[in-house]
């Protein structure tokens, strides 16, 4: 075995002393959002110059061993693509990062076309990863040794490419680039939580916009009993019913589960365990008057409004200097600026550099290579 899986804080002696001399480490996590209802981390795997550890949240509390190392700032973390992993660890861990080198920023901002990390081992360090477990319930227990095996290979060579992509990044100029982007993808974890107020389920099916008000009402029914069911269940709600045979559903309003089985694709067993619910609900929304439905919802105006022709001209204008900046530098033109951010640059106006960075989202590199020649077109445009 080339790592050590701990599942107690016993097995976890040789790495906390590990961790307390070391100051820098490569780390990744998984979760089970694919299979599960829940996307709770299940698993975790760190690697440093003396070896790799899979350690295992769901069997023993892992924040202790974990918080004070991940929190140092004299502490470099190694992570590839950390904005979904960054949130885990917050939320599942209590525990926030200060010392990020995120190697798939550090691939945007060499203007890399891979930026997966398969694709960026096999370039620097020749090194190619299996994809086998790329769809595995990780919170499975118990998990074999060669799925142990896949996951302490997303951190075993990353010290390595990091190395490598810091040495590209100071040598292109870009290392403080790199920086700031990945102090915000700290930042961004922090504020990352639940809406206010919950979406209405059915803005996310396909489709859904174009339903009778009561086919919309039912869906909504619908999409309420899966959830439930997943949660149950511990699914993934997809798992359970996929969104063509819910639909297939709603649009009959079976009278009976023998209906609802006859629906190509509805699962037959959640249509004999939990089906009578569905087909009750279905047959209720069936039953309202016009006046008790609920349609589907219009669209909410959000921010600060649609732009005005002005702006939407600005905007035009700026687009044109970043996209030829982009070029210049060798860098697709999202990564050095999204258009949201540009659009909020034009809204906003700025009338001096200060003015420019004050922009959410417009970091100091971002205003060092735009920032005259923005200022150069918003002042013509006045």
């Amino acid at each position: 075995m080339s790592h050590i899986h701990i599942q107690s804080p016993r097995e976890a002696e040789g790495l906390r002393a590990e961790l307390a001399s070391t100051r820098r480490l490569a780390l990744d996590c998984e979760a089970a959002g694919f299979h599960r209802y829940s996307d709770k981390l299940c698993l975790l795997q760190l690697s440093t110059e003396r070896g790799t550890w899979v350690i295992d949240p769901l069997a023993f509390d892992a924040s202790d061993l974990l918080r004070e190392p991940l929190e140092r700032p004299d502490v470099t973390v190694v992570m590839h693509g950390a904005d979904f992993d960054l949130r885990l660890l917050r939320r599942d861990l209590g525990t926030r990062l200060e010392g990020l080198f995120d190697t798939q920023i550090a691939a945007q901002l060499l203007g890399e076309e891979g930026l997966g990390l398969s694709a960026l081992l096999e370039s620097r360090l020749g090194v190619r990863l299996s994809k086998k477990y790329q769809r595995a319930d990780w919170a499975e227990r118990p998990l074999t040794d060669a799925m142990l095996e896949y996951a302490a290979d997303d951190t075993r060579y990353l010290l390595r490419l990091a190395d490598i992509m810091r040495d590209e990044l100071v040598t292109t100029g870009r290392a403080a680039w790199a920086a700031e982007e990945c102090r915000a993808l700290e930042a961004a974890a922090d504020v990352f939580g639940e809406p206010e107020e919950p979406e209405d389920p059915v803005v996310r099916v396909r489709g859904a916009r174009h339903l009778s008000p009561r086919q919309v009402t039912a869906l909504r029914e619908a999409l309420e009993w899966r959830d439930e069911v997943a949660r149950s269940r511990d699914r993934a709600p997809f798992r359970v019913v996929s969104e063509g045979p819910l639909i297939e559903a709603v649009a009959a309003a079976p009278r009976d589960v023998a209906e609802l089985t006859s629906i190509k694709g509805f699962p037959s067993r959640v249509a004999h365990e939990d089906g009578p619910e569905l087909v009750r609900r279905l047959q209720r929304v069936a039953g309202l008057k016009d006046g008790e439905l609920r349609p589907y919802p219009k669209p909410e105006r959000r921010g600060p409004g649609r732009p005005t022709p002005e702006m939407d001209a600005l905007a035009e204008r700026l687009k044109e200097v970043r996209n030829r900046r982009a070029d210049e530098v060798g860098l697709p033109r999202g990564t050095l600026l999204p258009n949201a951010v540009l659009l909020d640059v034009a809204r906003a106006a700025p009338a001096d550099l200060e003015g420019l960075a004050s922009v959410d989202g417009m970091r100091p590199w971002r205003v060092e290579l735009l920032g005259k020649d923005f200022l150069a077109v918003i002042r013509g445009a006045r």
